[in-house]
């Protein structure tokens, strides 16, 4: 016994409460049992295998490649086998006590949340910077501070500048002259620096210069930002001062690489803070950044979240979800029952009558309770839930990792071989045939029988054979087709030397 067994079955033993975890690859030996053993002995068996090498059968008693005795193998141990190599039965009380649990596979729509963080930001799509349309200094500033709360139209800062003073006396002149071309056109030039209506309507009226000319907020808001102070001088290039809305915020969210490809505009997001336990604010993603963090692998997309009662401040961190679209018909497992191991992702599959096998599978999206499986299951399979990593342990020393059921066997195959002898009247042939991938055969000597179709009179020891065998409903293996090697035609069907 390996060391590995030994590290197994010292597990099983301590879960399963002593001796009866000796039995987990077998059933335990009861007085029932034990008839049961001595009826099998008393059956033929099917095959002698190598105790160290399952794969080395022969048709009789004899020595393996090592020197040992074959063990014989009858019916009743071939069930295992009928799932492939690593498939391994457990005793009925040993499952009970090792506490498997199973879970059926699910076809059902998936849900995907992603769960990220994020960082409440101004909405930039509101933000107003203030630049001054000419050169002059500020006289007086309404505003004091960064975050001050500002309203349309209220006052911002006065500034005088002389292009301000030539533009007012240039109108006066037009009114005065009452040349209606040069009053459009002196009119226009006040407003595109940005001149009140009002004070355009003053001085149509008043015809007096008015030297500090007062600006006011184009939106309501907050101020954002604030460069400049009373008497500073001032250009076009300058910006004065900045107003976000905070009616309306975005909050900038990162996602991992691996999820970007459900990631689109428009997705629901939900999102929760630390400040406001409780409470959750429904948004939508508003746009995805072309590029991924080379860094982080990480891919920053953008929420728009609506704030009437102004309780979201930027710079607030928030715990972010992510609604991804749901597809139907999705083949999902519960999240437990994979076992990852970076190289390879595998479930423990139920076989029935206590019996299990670990086999390799191609996983989906994952989310808080469910893995999409996307190859190596069907949706009636039934999957084992807890204890598996005991039961993998075991398993996975010889699967293959593929799973095969009766269903997935070919029921015909086309074998090639050598005849020893022919039992003309039982109607039978002894051959040494090459090894059946298809239905796990290796290299073995064996009867088998001939359909009626078989011409049994054109067939003698020494000849090679390409011949079709399917399996009989009573369980056996039946010769259906042959193809003489050495000779130009096959009795039953001559063309079939293309196989």
């Amino acid at each position: 016994m390996s060391s590995h067994t030994k590290t197994f079955i010292t597990l099983i033993v301590g879960v399963a409460l002593g001796a009866g975890a000796l039995s987990f690859f077998q059933p335990s030996m009861s007085p029932e049992n034990n008839s049961e053993a001595m009826q099998s002995a008393e059956k033929e068996p099917l095959y002698w295998v190598a105790p160290m090498d399952a794969n080395y059968r022969r048709d009789k008693p004899g020595k393996s490649a090592m020197g040992m005795d074959l063990v014989p193998v009858y019916a009743e141990d071939e069930s295992s086998d009928d799932f492939g190599p690593g498939a391994v039965k457990v005793a009925p009380h040993v499952i009970n006590n090792l506490g498997v649990r199973t879970a059926p596979v699910e076809v059902k729509r998936m849900h995907t949340e992603i769960s990220t963080v994020g960082y409440v930001k101004y909405n930039e799509d509101s933000l107003v910077h203030i630049n001054p349309r000419v050169d002059g200094w500020v006289e007086k500033l309404f505003v004091k501070a960064v975050g001050s709360t500002v309203e349309k139209g209220q006052p911002l800062y006065t500034l005088y500048s002389p292009q301000l003073v030539n533009a007012q006396e240039e109108f006066l002149i037009a009114l005065k002259r009452n040349n209606t071309a040069l009053i459009k056109a002196a009119k226009a030039r006040l407003e595109t620096l940005q001149i009140s209506p009002n004070l355009i309507n003053s001085l149509e009226k008043k015809r007096t210069v008015t030297k500090n000319i007062t600006f006011y907020a184009p939106q309501s808001g907050v101020l954002q930002a604030l460069n400049i102070r009373e008497g500073a001088y001032v250009n076009p290039a300058k910006t004065l001062m900045s107003i976000a809305q905070l009616n309306q915020v975005w909050v900038e969210a990162e996602v991992f690489e691996r999820d970007t490809a459900l990631i689109k505009a428009g997705l629901t997001v939900s999102m929760t803070l630390d400040y406001l336990p409780g409470k959750e604010w429904m948004g939508e993603i508003d746009y995805v950044y072309p590029t991924l963090n080379a860094k982080s692998r990480t891919l920053r997309v953008r929420l728009r979240f609506d704030n009437k009662n102004l309780e979201l401040k930027p710079n607030m961190f928030a715990q972010v979800v992510i609604h991804a679209n749901g597809v139907e018909n999705t083949l999902l497992v519960p999240k437990e029952a994979v076992i990852r191991t970076g190289k390879q992702n595998r479930v423990v599959l139920a076989l029935g009558d206590g019996q299990f096998k670990s086999i390799e599978v191609m996983i989906g999206r994952v989310d808080q309770e469910s893995i999409e499986i996307l190859n190596g299951l069907n949706d009636d399979d039934v999957v084992v839930t807890s204890a598996q990593f005991l039961i993998d342990s075991e398993s996975s020393k010889n699967s293959d990792f593929k799973r095969m059921t009766h269903e997935e066997m070919p029921t015909s195959v086309w074998i090639q071989g050598e005849v020893n002898s022919v039992m003309k009247d039982a109607r039978m042939i002894n051959i040494t045939h090459r090894p059946v991938e298809a239905w796990n055969w290796p290299e073995m000597t064996m009867n088998f029988d001939l359909a009626d179709s078989i011409n049994v009179d054109t067939l003698q020891a020494g000849q090679s054979l390409h011949f079709e065998v399917r399996k009989t409903d009573e369980g056996g293996n039946e010769i259906t087709v042959i193809h003489i090697m050495d000779q130009a035609e096959s009795e039953s069907e001559p063309d079939h030397s293309s196989h």
